[in-house]
């Protein structure tokens, strides 16, 4: 995860926040219509999968992620579970594969900086990944995965 820090970090990451929004819906344009899973593909590339996790009137919480195997239950990274908010147009990182919600890493609001800053790297994360699944041009359709087992 980076290690790169904004002076006013609290700025900075709902700039971020509007920032990953926009960026999922270019990815994803049709993003409010998948009901459970969508895949992204692109040339010579591992594909890209969404799993819509949750739907509320104003929030939806996805998870996207890069599957290296056939098999959809090994080598899935980065696993970033992702709530965005539709009425005021931000995604949030709520965790991703190799860092804990940020509510089980810090259990009480005393760590407000620490809180933000941890906020901060998960969306810059997300940003940087973003960026390069849109530079690779990734599109997505619904598609019906068989599961294992």
């Amino acid at each position: 995860m980076s290690q790169f820090r904004p002076i006013n970090t609290s700025l900075c990451l709902e700039k971020i926040c509007e920032s990953n929004y926009q960026k999922l819906f270019t990815l994803i344009p049709n993003l409010r219509s998948f009901d459970k899973i969508a895949i992204g593909h692109t040339q010579n590339k591992p594909a890209l999968y969404l799993y819509v996790l949750e739907r509320n009137p104003y929030t939806l919480t996805i998870e996207l992620n890069h599957c290296f195997s056939h098999n959809l239950s090994e080598l899935i990274e980065p696993g970033v579970k992702i709530r965005i908010y539709l009425d005021a147009q931000l995604a949030e990182v709520i965790r991703d594969h190799e860092h804990p919600a940020v509510e089980h890493v810090y259990k009480t609001p005393a760590y407000l900086r620490e809180i933000r800053d941890y906020k901060w790297r998960l969306n810059y994360f997300l940003d940087k990944w973003l960026d390069h699944c849109l530079k690779i041009n990734y599109r997505f359709e619904n598609e019906l995965v068989a599961e294992d087992g």
